[in-house]
């Protein structure tokens, strides 16, 4: 019986400029794989043709993943239990956090396969790293919902839930409506609540901001089509 495929975890970066922030081991070990599955195909092909430009891109397998289009989970089983090991690569950061990704890890997990986590940039430890909110208690929300009474009722009850248990609250919301959801947190959430923004996080146009809503009112800020995450926290 063939020895099982490892399963690799590829972070790739938060930023185009952000290359020294990948250790060396990441190259080595994409010149090394022949299957991907990948949350974008040309976001892929253009982050291994700039860690390695002798990397040849048409010789590989690239499989999309999306929440439109799930990974195939019978090829990595097929693949992993026929010996050959994947790269999991997604849009940016490390992947299997908020992407598609941890599906293929979870047949990894079902067949035996070795999963192997690489080291890399993870925006939301970034921010809350760079945050001073509570890093001992947190909760990362992924995106809050986007019609307006459904929005201020999840801003409210994250607010509730951070003031209760002294926890810090993550989200995210898709770049070009990062601004509708400012106006919305600043609008619902009590003017003593702390709040950061985290955006273009290892980019020469990082910004990090933490401060109270009421601070946050006299702040102008345009964050429109800039990755970002949010913090909120009610536990002082």
């Amino acid at each position: 019986m063939a020895q099982k495929g490892k399963l690799y975890l590829i972070p790739t970066v938060l930023s185009a400029d952000a290359l020294f922030s990948l250790p060396a081991y990441i190259t080595d070990t994409i010149r090394q794989l022949r299957f991907f599955f990948v949350e974008d195909e040309r976001t892929a092909r253009r982050f291994m043709k700039a860690l390695d430009r002798s990397i040849n891109i048409d010789a590989l397998q690239l499989h999309p993943m999306n929440k439109q289009n799930p990974p195939d989970t019978a090829l990595v089983k097929k693949l992993l239990q026929e010996g050959h090991s994947i790269g999991v690569i997604s849009e940016a950061g490390c992947p299997a956090v908020a992407d598609p990704g941890n599906i293929v890890v979870q047949v990894a997990h079902q067949v035996q396969a070795t999963v192997v986590p690489m080291v890399g940039p993870n925006s939301m430890l970034l921010a809350l790293m760079a945050s001073g909110m509570n890093g001992q208690n947190f909760q990362f929300v992924g995106y809050l919902p986007i019609k307006n009474l459904e929005r201020m009722q999840a801003i409210k009850e994250l607010e509730a839930t951070s003031a209760q248990k002294k926890q810090t609250q993550l989200f995210i919301e898709t770049p070009y409506r990062n601004n509708p959801l400012l106006r919305d947190i600043l609008q619902h959430a009590s003017d003593s609540t702390l709040l950061c923004v985290a955006a273009d996080l290892t980019a020469p146009t990082e910004f990090i901001r933490t401060q109270t809503i009421a601070q946050w009112k006299k702040d102008n800020q345009d964050f429109h089509k800039r990755p970002a995450i949010f913090l909120l926290y009610a536990g002082q």
